[in-house]
């Protein structure tokens, strides 16, 4: 396939390469230099091998005894409490079956922890959710290093567990990987109805029996939630990067199209571990991969978690990606979806209406992706992905996507984007870096000039809202919300508050070092804001009152405050004594204290250094 690509994006991509050619260059030297050091099996020592298989059977016992049979690891993010996860339950067995059927083995390496915002969600439990991303990447490292694998599966979907597992197995990225995805759950209440109930709810026109009813008739079976929010966006990712088939991110579990998918990544993987034609997953996740990332991202109008988790993947792999790249790109991609909490349509509703193949195939005739990438399928490039799965008298098989959307409400051709812009943008003045999530936002929002309401704890918001102090214009500022504070729970409490203000006619907007996922929605929210207050960051120093800009349009995040007098203020303290302690929160002290900058990734990790 022969390719035009467009010169911006071209400029941008050469713009990422160039600025981090020596980290790359000692990423590739590092898995170099693990790939020659990798023992083959007929060397390890044989009291080390019997541990390896000593549950095996005698068949696998004798064939994992000589390095004539791939072994592949399996990564698991398995638990039955959660709906996106429950499916994966049988997932191992029916590897097991797929692999031995061709010649090979597998065994399940290890597990991760897998925890659901949604549970979480305004909980304390939320205050380790961003950072069990990099506890998963640790984790997969544990399973890994057993050094007895040829390649490896990774199971799981949702919000941290996909980019934990990816940033784990970079560190191993020597090896051939394939990511399997579950799929999403059926369709359940619309997504109309449902936003209608939860406002209800916050206005206190009706009560809990009739708001769980509707939470329980939205997320009501197996698989993931079908709004399109981390989860969801975590496929998206994984199918347009190449880490997983065409066409498998929105597949419902327990079809048998799921089975025969799961069946074929097996058969894919192992065609990545032959040593004629490897394909080690380092091999993969290059600047183009990234790029295609930011762009599927970008077109899809994902969650802004993955401001944070691509950031972070990329230094991971040598690759300095930066919030102005995705400010870039989203000048240059136009937004093609409408998927809730940007529309009303559900990924399934999307899948119908061509999916993923469609979305790609569009992205590569207007130049907008790379298709010049290896991915688990090979060196063919992204043209098998512009494809989609079906089953011919119950075999697997490939035919081309739609070559019109189906639904032009849900899903468009880049020459009728819904938006000429890809809906982020990356904020910058006297109060720091943020990003805002622009996609969902009517114009007269665009931009915000209020008075502060300065808080550092989203519950306080309800109660201003409910003693009616809040009826006016105003930017809530939430602050000490951040990696180092509390470790970046996401405010999704705010939602309902703001929004119906807004509704009401009022300017509001938001501004914080906290997370807002792709719940921010409708309401102006510059997010991520960085430095946090906790490393004393300009937003300690906002005081009541003080006129904010919020400017989506022109890229602003202002303070109209005189630079010598707000300097010379002392910065805000609080007391987070409360968030220490307490549902497992004094086991993270450390990740909380080392964590870098929202902008850096929020992570644990010094990935220069440890290059």
């Amino acid at each position: 396939m022969t390719q035009k690509i467009h010169p911006t994006l071209q400029a941008i991509t050469n713009r990422i390469a160039e600025r981090s050619k020596t980290t790359r260059a000692a990423y590739r030297a590092k898995i170099r230099r693990a790939q020659q050091d990798k023992p083959k099996r007929s060397t390890i020592s044989c009291g080390n091998l019997a541990h390896a298989f000593a549950a095996c059977s005698a068949g696998d016992k004798t064939a994992l005894s000589s390095d004539t049979v791939a072994n592949l690891g399996i990564v698991t993010a398995y638990n039955d409490m959660l709906s996106a996860h429950a499916p994966y339950s049988d997932y191992p067995a029916e590897i097991k079956k797929a692999a031995a059927a061709l010649g090979a083995v597998a065994q399940v390496a290890g597990g991760v922890p897998a925890m659901c915002d949604g549970i979480t969600q305004g909980q304390t439990g939320m205050e380790l959710s961003l950072f069990s991303r990099d506890v998963i990447a640790m984790a997969t490292a544990v399973a890994l290093s057993h050094n007895v694998f040829d390649g490896v599966i990774h199971l799981g979907i949702c919000d941290k567990i996909v980019p934990g597992l990816l940033l784990g197995a970079l560190s191993f990225g020597h090896l051939p990987a394939i990511f399997m995805p579950a799929g999403p759950m059926p369709s359940g209440l619309p997504n109309a109805r449902k936003a209608e109930v939860r406002q209800l709810f916050a206005e206190g026109k009706v009560g809990r029996p009739e708001l769980l009813k509707a939470e329980s008739q939205s997320y009501h079976s197996p698989g993931t939630c079908t709004f399109y929010g981390t989860a969801n966006t975590n496929q998206m990712l994984m199918e347009i990067m190449g880490l997983q088939l065409p066409g498998s991110s929105f597949v419902n579990p327990g079809t048998p199209l799921r089975a025969a998918l799961n069946t074929h990544a097996v058969a894919r993987l192992l065609r990545c571990t032959t040593e004629n034609s490897p394909t080690p997953l380092a091999d993969i996740v290059t600047v183009k991969t990234l790029v295609n990332g930011m762009v599927g991202l970008l077109a899809t109008g994902g969650s802004t978690n993955h401001t944070l988790h691509l950031m972070a993947i990329g230094r991971a792999a040598g690759i300095r990606l930066t919030w102005q790249d995705l400010a870039a790109l989203s000048d240059l991609v136009p937004l093609l979806c409408r998927i809730y909490p940007n529309g009303l349509a559900d990924v399934n509703h999307f899948q119908a209406a061509g999916g993923m193949g469609f979305l790609i195939s569009s992205l590569l005739e207007s130049g907008l992706l790379h298709h010049d990438v290896k991915t688990v399928l090979g060196d063919g490039g992204l043209s098998a992905y512009t494809k989609e799965p079906f089953l011919e008298d119950g075999r697997l098989a490939w035919r081309d996507a739609p070559e019109n959307s189906l639904d032009d409400m849900v899903l468009r051709p880049v020459t009728t984007p819904f938006r000429a812009d890809g809906g982020l943008q990356h904020l910058t003045g006297n109060l720091g870096s943020a990003v805002i999530k622009t996609s969902a936002l009517k114009d007269k929002h665009m931009t915000v000039t209020a008075p502060a309401i300065t808080l550092s704890d989203q519950n306080d918001l309800q109660g201003l809202f409910e003693s009616g102090a809040l009826n006016r214009d105003f930017i809530a500022v939430i602050r000490f919300q951040g990696p180092r504070a509390n470790g970046m729970p996401e405010l999704h409490k705010l939602t309902p508050i703001l929004g119906i203000l807004q509704d009401k006619g009022y300017q509001v907007g938001l501004v914080t070092d906290g997370r807002m996922s792709g719940a921010s929605g409708k309401i102006p929210a510059a997010i991520h804001l960085t430095p946090e207050a906790m490393a004393d960051g300009p937003i300690a120093r906002i005081e009541d009152g003080d006129i904010i800009t919020i400017g989506g349009r022109n890229s602003r995040l202002h303070i109209e405050v005189p630079e010598e007098i707000f300097s010379a203020r002392p910065a805000a303290a609080a007391n987070l004594t409360q968030n220490n302690t307490g549902m497992g929160r004094e086991l993270f002290s450390m990740l909380r204290n080392s964590a870098s900058s929202a902008e850096q990734g929020a992570s644990l990790f010094t990935w220069d250094e440890d290059l």
